[in-house]
């Protein structure tokens, strides 16, 4: 298994490269390798137990592959084979393939990373490689959010780097478990670090702008896999050193809080599934021993609500209640709606009944009102108009009506949120079936009933690229602060 491993990790990076070879191939290439980090997830959720690498036993740089990062690493196949099949009758380059296809593979090892420089190294280059695909349209807005971005992310890798380094001076490795027992400014540098980068609590407010002015592939890639490469680690802190674990589970209720009020009062479809994305993740982080669930079901519904917020005929919900949608797409995005907000039948209630039973007291209260606002959020998306004829579509400006394509990727998209309800079949009794039906009937009558007829638009001055980095600054502030104490 550990040659397996090595043989994976390299593969995405030397295909990449290969598709710049063989452009005609590209499509295939890329599926080639998608298919191969479904195969290898597979393997790992089979195998007898987690495996271990030691690649450079002085330095503690390790790899761990174990059933977390085997979520993880399924997420990212499909969300990825959805994407390049949603891509595939469009003009898209062969350098498009090429970046996704890195992207993939760096993704992949940020999952399996048990040491602070390997990691370092693996979300460096998914920061090259995602800033290259937002920027693909080549716009100038397009090239901004990019630059934004990169100097947000890199940004954030500096205050890590430092402190990787006096972790290892503390305990002359790089491993994980170095945190426990560093200096508290070491530990809250990295954890400072890896929030901004996945788009978590206030530091995470660059992800709005970011995943809403992409294009929904790269939206969905973003936000369904990418900004999970820095969340599986901060899981991997709090199951591995305990005394973190109360920090990370406390960012994860506001941020699923602070997710579910932007997403509420947002009237552009694709901010609200950005702001909903920050949610999300907190719901990741609210139950560390369950995550990797929870993220491959958040995977699946956020990147398959891109890819249909691209194929609606606006971005505006005011506007689409008098430009109905074509009701194949209306129901595919019923479909992910539901899941998210926790219907039976679908991953997203077993995901969210196991991230329940796996919550501190403490954080019960704050969680129920967080499930009640995603179902608020996402009645937004099941009560817009829709009709029989798909002739008024139009999504992104690409297509006046979704392509093969689209419809391949909600195949794999939704089927996975339905064959994924085997990983807790436990979660099918009655009562645990009563609670998300009334929580969602609930969640639609305060929609009808309130925030249907308001009209409140949140101030954006905070998301400004100027106030970003004053945002790293406070954050770091009140992490080392919680360390310290």
């Amino acid at each position: 298994m550990t040659e397996i491993t090595i043989a994976w990790i390299a593969l995405p990076f030397f295909v990449g490269f290969v598709i710049y070879l063989l452009p005609k191939l590209d499509r295939w290439l890329a599926l080639g390798i998608t298919i191969v980090s479904a195969v290898y997830a597979y393997l790992v959720f089979v195998a007898p137990a987690p495996l271990d690498i030691q690649l450079l036993d002085n330095f503690g740089v390790t790899l761990v592959i174990d059933q977390l990062s085997g979520f993880f690493i399924l997420t990212n196949a499909l969300v990825t084979a959805a994407v390049v099949l949603y891509c595939w009758s469009t003009e898209r380059t062969s350098f498009f393939y090429m970046q996704m296809i890195i992207l993939h593979g760096s993704v992949n090892a940020s999952f399996i990373c048990a040491d602070l420089i390997s990691l370092y190294v693996a979300l460096e280059i998914i920061s090259v490689a995602a800033f290259l695909l937002i920027t693909y349209p080549r716009t100038d807005k397009s090239i901004w959010v990019g630059l934004r971005y990169l100097f947000v992310s890199n940004t954030a890798m500096l205050f890590y780097l430092v402190g990787a380094v006096l972790v290892y001076q503390a305990h002359h490795s790089f491993n994980f478990q170095g945190l426990r027992g560093s200096p508290p400014e070491a530990v809250a540098l990295i954890i400072m670090a890896l929030l901004v980068k996945g788009g978590i609590f206030v530091s995470g407010l660059w992800l709005p702008l970011t995943h809403s002015e992409s294009q929904s592939p790269v939206s969905a890639m973003l936000s369904g896999v990418v900004v999970k490469a820095a969340v599986c680690p901060l899981v991997r802190y709090a199951l591995m050193v305990e005394e973190i674990e109360p920090i990370i589970r406390i960012f994860g209720v506001t941020t699923a809080l602070l997710g579910v009020l932007g997403a509420i009062f947002e009237k552009d479809t694709k901010r609200t599934l950005a702001f909903s994305t920050i949610s999300q993740l907190g719901f990741i982080l609210a139950a560390p021993e369950v995550g990797g669930f929870y993220a491959l079901t958040h995977g699946l519904v956020k990147s398959a609500l891109f890819l249909i917020a691209g194929n609606l005929p606006s971005r505006n919900f005011k506007e689409l209640q008098h430009r109905p949608v074509g009701n194949a797409v209306w129901i595919a995005l019923v479909i992910a709606s539901f899941s998210i907000s926790g219907f039976p039948l679908l991953s997203g209630f077993g995901a969210k009944i196991l991230t329940t039973k796996n919550l501190f007291p403490w954080q019960v209260i704050a969680m129920n009102l967080a499930t009640i606002g995603t179902t608020i959020i996402f009645a937004k998306f099941i009560f817009i108009s829709h009709r029989t004829s798909p002739s008024q579509l139009k999504g992104d400006g690409e297509n006046a009506k979704p392509q093969a394509g689209f419809w391949w990727a909600m195949t794999i998209l939704l089927g996975g949120l339905v064959a994924a309800n085997g990983f807790y079949y436990q979660a099918y009794t009655i009562a645990n079936i009563f609670k998300p039906l009334v929580t969602i009937a609930i969640g639609w009558l305060i929609y009808l009933l309130v925030f249907n007829k308001i009209v409140f638009k949140l101030p954006r001055e905070i998301e400004k690229f100027d106030h970003l980095i004053g945002g790293m600054s406070l954050m770091l502030i009140l992490v080392f602060w919680m360390v310290k104490v």
